[in-house]
């Protein structure tokens, strides 16, 4: 079967990307997907004794067929709950895309598994260093984007200004996921109905707000982008 690849974006931190990742990789294995989660760099790491980890990395590898060593999950795992370049900058191990490129490649040369989704941090446009973004690593690979939009007040021009960014930068919106991550939303229904309207690309579900988090209904909600 041949290999899916997707990136995860948000419109935003704290959009849902974690938690939209790791119910995509649960939805492919229950189509019968074998499956693989990547979150190459990762800030608010901390370490329990076996080393600097990721709460979203292991959840990640909780929910994947394919179960390699976190260092290979989350090869560049930094301290400082910031944005990566700067947490990066403060213990001068600079970020680059290439080598985040290169640690990238160099796992997805040899893991077979037929679907792997490739989780970004925070937003399209978040600085690797003063002159590369995160779009730069999907842009490289040349792997198609789902945008997980978190449903709040703002939404909409964040939304837009994503899906607009990535189209420019020449990749496929592979699709987007509404996550309704404020319960209490005003015009939740005209807001989503807006988005619909004016995303060119596939919906693949709306994500209830949860008072607990649970995947599997996450899942439940989901479905697979078209090309898995």
């Amino acid at each position: 079967m041949v290999k899916q690849r997707f990136f995860i974006t948000g419109t935003d931190t704290d959009a849902g990307k974690t938690i939209c990742t790791s119910a995509l990789l649960l939805k492919a294995q229950q189509a019968g997907l074998t499956t693989l989660g990547l979150k190459p760099v990762a800030a608010g790491c901390e370490d329990h004794g076996e080393g600097l980890q990721n709460s979203d990395a292991l959840m990640h590898m909780q929910y994947s067929t394919e179960k390699l060593p976190y260092m290979q999950v989350n090869p560049i795992a930094l301290e400082e709950p910031i944005a990566p370049h700067i947490a990066a900058q403060h213990i001068q191990k600079p970020l680059s895309a290439q080598r985040t490129v290169g640690l990238l490649r160099g796992v997805l040369m040899i893991n077979k598994a037929n679907f792997i989704c490739i989780e970004g941090a925070g937003g399209w446009r978040v600085p690797l260093n003063l002159n590369e973004t995160f779009a730069d690593i999907p842009k490289e690979l040349q792997t198609p984007v789902i945008i997980v939009v978190g449903m709040k007040l703002g939404c909409i021009n964040h939304a837009l200004l994503t899906y607009e960014a990535i189209k420019r930068d020449g990749l496929e919106v592979a699709g987007w996921i509404a996550n309704r991550v404020e319960p209490e939303m005003l015009a939740y229904e005209e807001n989503l109905e807006t988005l619909q309207a004016m995303i060119k690309a596939p919906f693949l579900g709306e994500v209830p707000h949860l008072a607990n988090m649970d995947i599997e209904k996450v899942a439940e909600a989901l479905t697979l982008p078209a090309s898995a």
